[in-house]
């Protein structure tokens, strides 16, 4: 009998942790669709700064409201100066090129992420791929590329990138750095106690390294979007999805896991067809075909 009810357990499981990556891929899109109607009103640096605040002190309520934290989470603290840093610069980033970048080709950008932290897993914790994931990454990336190219081959042969696209190129392959190095640094924290500590160094180093434009900004006259988008990116799009991805990793293969990322841009094109009324071009469909058939391809058993 114990044998017979495991198996409705482990599919309700699974589908607990399908929901939890479908509702991380939502969160996430939002953040591209309220950045780009705020980036230009902010500093990267301060809204970072404050983003990195708001979600340490979230995340740090749950860690002193449930197992605290122990001494032993404080050795060897420059890890998470080495964390933080690389999360604070992919959100500076992020924002930066989003002055600049349509919200659509910055989540497709977002979508080469697994493939770098492919890369970056390889070289820092020898971590190995099957060829079927392979071939996911492959095809994710070549319609990322072919969307952030517009389609257009010869541009792609020159690598003329939008500006924005390249900056937050950069972003996300710090963001894709720090994945691999969560694991490579780790010396046995829970998630919860090593996001709060990442957050709180990266808060520190974002404090640093942005007091002119933090000074400099009139937090009292800033439009309400850039404070929806603020709290949004804070709560949602960090200290949620830090839960959800812990929940789901527990009852999905990282495989699955990962495969939502390729999700996130037609989130982001259901939001932008509401907002503004308008869909993409035809032009970048097969790229944002393929990047829904590499989802396909993770997702299978």
């Amino acid at each position: 009998m114990a044998e017979l009810s495991a198996v409705p357990d482990t599919r309700r499981e699974a589908l607990q942790g399908h929901a939890a990556m479908l509702l991380f891929s939502a969160a996430i899109a939002g953040s591209f669709s309220l950045g780009a109607r705020a980036a230009n009103l902010i500093d990267p640096a301060a809204i970072s700064a404050a983003r990195f605040a708001i979600a340490a002190g979230v995340i740090g309520g749950i860690v002193m409201a449930g197992p605290g934290i122990q001494r032993a989470a404080f050795r060897a603290p420059w890890r998470y100066l080495v964390l933080g840093g690389l999360f604070a610069a992919y959100f500076v980033l992020m924002f930066e090129g989003l002055k600049t970048a349509p919200p659509i080709s910055a989540a497709v950008v977002f979508t080469l992420t697994p493939l770098m932290a492919a890369g970056f897993g390889w070289l820092l914790v020898r971590q190995r791929l099957t060829g079927r994931i392979a071939t996911a990454l492959a095809l994710g990336a070549a319609g990322s590329l072919w969307v952030i190219f517009r389609g257009d081959l010869q541009a792609l042969m020159r690598l003329e990138l939008g500006r924005g696209e390249a900056i937050y190129l950069i972003g996300c392959a710090a963001h894709a750095l720090y994945t691999p190095m969560v694991r490579r640094l780790n010396r046995g924290e829970s998630a919860l106690v090593s996001t709060f500590a990442t957050l709180f160094a990266g808060g520190i180093l974002l404090l640093i390294w942005g007091a002119p434009a933090i000074l400099h900004t009139d937090w009292a006259h800033l439009p309400l979007i850039v404070w929806v988008t603020l709290f949004y990116v804070a709560i949602f799009a960090s200290a949620l999805t830090t839960v959800l991805v812990q929940f789901a990793a527990m009852r999905l293969p990282s495989s699955k896991v990962l495969a939502y990322t390729y999700l996130t841009p037609i989130w982001v094109i259901g939001v932008e067809a509401v907002l503004t009324h308008q869909m993409p071009p035809p032009v970048v469909l097969p790229g944002v075909l393929a990047t829904v058939a590499a989802l396909l391809l993770l997702l299978k058993d």
